[in-house]
């Protein structure tokens, strides 16, 4: 009989060359994917049925998506993201959210037990969302699968898209993709993650 496979923890994000996701002043306009790239993206969340987020991100997220669909000037893979996330599950890791919003709960509790139980549900892989929340994860070491894409541009300084770290964190490339647009996507999986752990 065949093991059941655990469910991974894809934190993905569009990255500057140095390592920033947000500009000093929270600007994000250097990475707005074109179409080649968003349908990328649109085929990824074939893979997910989740998206995990801290409250900043969701907040992000959802100011945006929830009705980004309805909009007439809104490009057809905006449209069909729109409504691919707004079918997603979403869940919420915050103290401070009184109450969210359609297919999303929240969590309060302690997050390593909290990702554990959900790796052990049935479905598809979940994915990461917002460097913030991505910290806690990646301290406790439950991220399974990095996706960087990285854009040709250096920021200088802003919000960096991995924190600190007392220790180091072995991974294994898994793949490269270059993009018409100059983005390179690089994938790695956690070496522990290999072998189900």
């Amino acid at each position: 009989m065949s093991q059941k496979r655990n469910r991974k923890v894809i934190y993905s994000m569009m990255v500057s060359l140095d390592g920033y996701m947000e500009a000093r002043d929270g600007a994000i306009d250097w990475s707005v994917p074109d179409e080649e790239l968003h349908q990328h993206f649109n085929d990824f969340e074939q893979e997910i049925d989740t998206h995990l987020y801290g409250r900043r991100m969701y907040e992000n997220m959802a100011g945006y998506w929830t009705n980004a669909g309805d909009r007439p000037e809104a490009a057809a893979v905006e449209k069909e993201y729109a409504r691919i996330w707004n079918q997603s599950e979403k869940i919420v890791f915050s103290t401070t959210l009184e109450r969210v919003g359609e297919n999303a709960r929240l969590i309060r509790g302690n997050l390593p037990e909290a990702i554990r139980a959900l790796k052990a549900e049935d479905g598809r892989d979940m994915d990461l969302g917002g460097a913030g929340i991505a910290a806690s994860f990646i301290e406790h070491d439950l991220v399974d699968e990095y996706r960087l894409y990285i854009h040709p541009v250096v920021l200088g300084g802003g919000k960096r898209m991995f924190p600190e770290l007392l220790t180091q964190r072995g991974l294994r490339l898994l793949e490269t993709r270059q993009f018409g647009c100059g983005v390179v996507l690089l994938r790695y999986a956690r070496k522990a993650a290999e072998t189900g752990v």
